[in-house]
């Protein structure tokens, strides 16, 4: 048993019966690091003020509302193809194309501060909690990721690390490439 299984199993003890959990089959470090990816994404909005959220980002030519959108509708997209999947239905593409996602950002980087922060807190929280209802072989059902390819919902755990800990950075508030953890240094 390692650090992380015997953090959870005391987490089972403490919570006691009715608390719902990730099936044993879930991918537990990756959702470990996309939790904590939230965490410090989360706390690096928290840090700006609400017109430092249309200042440019890390990324030319996109505000940091571009990126609290892109990193909240992504969570969007992934929530509807877990949902699918626990529900035995035939699962939704990531995205309705390239060119609906880049206009779905650019329609939502318009929206006030207020409902950025909540769009995100919404998002993530739907998320996870789709996450800790997904059976334990529903994290092998195959579902086409942001690009078109085919992968098992298990890697949608590591996108979303990705990208909630280079969207921190793509924020450009004191995020440092060092802060990220290794496997998104690249």
């Amino acid at each position: 048993m390692n650090d992380l299984d015997a953090a959870r199993r005391a987490l089972q003890e403490r919570q006691g019966l009715g608390a719902r959990y990730d099936a044993p089959e879930a991918p537990a470090a990756d959702l470990r690091l996309a939790r904590l990816g939230t965490a410090y994404f989360a706390r690096k909005l928290g840090e700006l003020g609400d017109a430092a959220l249309y200042a440019p980002s890390r990324v030319s030519g996109r505000t940091r509302a571009h990126v609290i959108c892109d990193v909240a509708y992504q969570a969007r997209a992934i929530s509807r193809q877990v949902e699918a999947a626990t529900a035995g239905e035939p699962v939704p593409p990531f995205y309705d194309g390239e060119a609906g996602r880049i206009g779905d950002i650019e329609l939502g980087a318009t929206l006030p501060a207020r409902a950025l922060r909540h769009l995100f807190d919404h998002a993530a929280v739907h998320l996870n909690v789709v996450w800790r209802d997904l059976p334990g072989s529903g994290w092998d059902v195959p579902a086409a990721d942001a690009g078109g390819a085919l992968r098992p919902l298990r890697a949608t755990a590591m996108e979303r690390a990705r990208r909630l800990w280079r969207g921190a950075l793509e924020l450009d508030n004191g995020t440092r490439l060092r802060d990220l953890p290794p496997e998104f240094r690249d």
